[in-house]
């Protein structure tokens, strides 16, 4: 990775407000931290760091810094961080790693692919790419932008390892080296795919019936209301023999059951009454 000059000056302006006085000057709110020096806030043109990052493969951007007023006129830097605006794109803010020439860093490189795999062409598969970066320890002028990967011998089921990529004989490659970083996969046939439309087309309906049914229990439990609990007393039938009543419902006929009896008690009183008259006179 070759280093590219870029100047900086030392910044003032901190928190949200100062970063947004900045950018409104096209200026950047940057950092420069590392093992060897202490966290400094920084400064860089806009202009110069979108220049930077257009015409480099990757956003791995190793720089020497020249910070203004320094005491030191140059200062190896990896770009660690980028903060880009999330609808215009543009660069909010730069993290810069200080690094030492003969010193091994770890650094995440991205993997491009190059040609058309075989089982795509001719198969019909379809190409994966499960890791879309790598981690590469070196020196930061051996670590490379970007690791190429060709693909064009690929078939259907077969992959490229991360211990298969090709990179500088400086560099080493971090990680499982049996990893897949890209592969080809089979096509889903037509059947697979019906197969799963009408699983998901039967899963829907099942759902809406476990809802209605539900609340239709939902509506046999419910409580009556005040007035049919009402009704539902006044108009209750008399139990029959050997039927257990309940204490309300006793209550309830009592009264009624006490009439009644009352009132046939004294129906052969007055039919004596009304006959003995009658039964004089003929005597």
């Amino acid at each position: 990775m070759k280093s590219v000059a870029l100047n900086a000056t030392p910044r003032a302006l901190t928190r949200r407000a100062g970063a947004k006085a900045l950018r409104e000057k096209g200026r950047i709110p940057a950092v420069i931290y590392g093992r060897q020096a202490q966290t400094q806030n920084i400064e860089v043109q806009a202009k110069e760091m979108e220049d930077l990052i257009h015409h480099s493969a990757s956003e791995n951007l190793l720089v020497d810094l020249e910070v203004k007023d320094d005491a030191r006129p140059k200062r190896l830097a990896l770009v660690q961080e980028i903060q880009h605006h999330p609808l215009s794109g543009n660069v909010l803010h730069v993290d810069f790693h200080e690094v030492a020439e003969n010193e091994k860093v770890i650094v995440q490189v991205p993997v491009e692919t190059l040609g058309e795999a075989e089982g795509v062409k001719t198969d019909g598969g379809v190409l994966e790419h499960v890791l879309f970066k790598v981690k590469v320890k070196g020196f930061p002028k051996d670590i490379p932008e970007v690791i190429t990967a060709d693909v064009s011998h690929l078939k259907i089921g077969q992959a490229i390892h991360l211990g298969e990529l090709k990179v500088p004989s400086t560099v080493e490659l971090v990680g499982d080296k049996g990893i897949p970083v890209i592969a080809v996969a089979a096509p889903r046939t037509e059947e697979e795919e019906a197969a799963e439309a009408a699983a998901a087309a039967e899963a829907a309906p099942g759902e809406v019936e476990m809802i209605k049914e539900k609340k239709e229990e939902g509506e046999e439990g419910a409580p009556p209301a005040k007035g049919a609990e009402k009704g539902a007393a006044k108009g209750a039938a008399p139990a029959k023999p050997g039927e257990k009543i309940a204490p309300g419902a006793e209550k309830a006929a009592a009264p009624g059951a006490e009439t009644k009896g009352a009132s046939a008690k004294g129906a052969p009183a007055a039919a004596e009454k009304k006959a003995a008259p009658g039964a004089r006179k003929k005597k």
